[in-house]
């Protein structure tokens, strides 16, 4: 007998992994095609956005060559702790930032497992250029307009909960979560 809880989280667990799927598939697309095509040359697109491949042993800004096997690590880490809290996250958008974000995380991680020699040795293939940042790629966006949502929700659940205990009567939990009265008794607020 499936309960809605259940049906909830399984629509949650669909988006995370449609998402996840997507963003890997996009970059890994991109990844083969600014190999084959950007091997010897740049392209310039339009003002300053030029497409130009470079290969990236490191992580954010060129940063920690070299740390490939540990960064692989630190991206299933994170990719399984995400997956894990997916069931904590209540709005859609929110549930596709946590997609994006492990997308990202694997897409990169595919690089570093199968551009190299030996486990998590491998480069990862950049190559949007803006000129005036460093070099990224699909995953690396996906990874960081996932975590700036997450962040920006975050956020505003802080200040939404703030508000809710500067209420008259409030405990900075909101009317629906009960408190423990010092008893050890639950009771409900408002």
């Amino acid at each position: 007998m499936s309960t809605v809880a259940d049906t909830i989280d399984g629509r949650r667990s669909r988006i995370v992994g449609l998402t996840v799927l997507v963003v890997v598939l996009a970059d890994l697309i991109t990844k083969v095609w600014a190999t084959n095509a950007l091997d010897d040359r740049h392209i310039d697109v339009v003002w300053k956005l030029r497409l130009q491949l470079v290969s990236n042993t490191g992580f954010a800004f060129s940063t920690g060559e070299g740390l490939g096997p540990l960064l692989g690590v630190v991206a299933i880490v994170i990719s399984v702790v995400l997956w894990r809290i997916r069931h904590s996250v209540t709005t859609r958008m929110g549930i596709v930032a946590i997609g994006m974000v492990i997308g990202g995380a694997l897409g990169n991680l595919v690089d570093r497992v199968f551009r190299g020699q030996g486990w998590g040795r491998g480069g990862v293939v950049d190559f949007i250029d803006l000129q005036f940042w460093p070099v990224f790629n699909v995953a690396d966006s996906a990874i960081v307009v996932g975590v700036g949502f997450l962040m920006w929700r975050f956020w505003r659940e802080d200040r939404r909960r703030s508000a809710a205990g500067s209420a008259p009567g409030g405990l900075g939990l909101g009317a629906s979560h009960p408190s423990v009265e010092p008893s050890g008794t639950a009771c409900h607020d408002g």
